[in-house]
């Protein structure tokens, strides 16, 4: 394979607006593309621009999706530079977003731990992903 795939995270929620303030406005993701009312549903698909991956949130009325079913699932973004990572913890608490305690205490070594609006976790790991 020489083209690196796209990857789409996507999950449901019942409150799409506030993902987009979680995801855009504290963790500085863009919104790639909107849509509305497509065979019952909403969405929005937040990333960055360039990067060969971004997540989509899905609403329906018709399917509610409830909260995440523990507080293990996490998306964990790898921040190495100690500023842009302070910055990026800094950033959600500005959003009004206050850390909360990991379930798995590796998570607390070098990382700080966010719960959005569905339960569903964000780890900022000050460390570089070099598997």
């Amino acid at each position: 394979m020489t083209d690196i795939p796209t990857l789409r995270v996507a999950r449901p929620t019942d409150d799409l607006e506030a993902l987009v303030r979680f995801y855009r406005d504290g963790l500085g993701l863009k919104v790639l593309f909107r849509f509305e009312d497509h065979d019952g549903f909403c969405g929005v698909m937040l990333g960055h621009p360039k990067a060969p991956w971004h997540l989509e949130f899905t609403a329906s009325p018709l399917h509610p999706a409830g909260r995440a079913p523990t507080q293990d699932n996490l998306l964990v973004l790898y921040l190495p530079d100690r500023a842009e990572w302070d910055a990026a913890i800094q950033a959600m608490r500005d959003a009004g977003h206050a850390p909360v305690p990991a379930l798995n205490p590796y998570w607390e070594e070098r990382g700080v731990t966010f719960e959005d609006p569905d339960g569903y976790r964000v780890v900022l790991e000050n460390d570089a992903w070099d598997h």
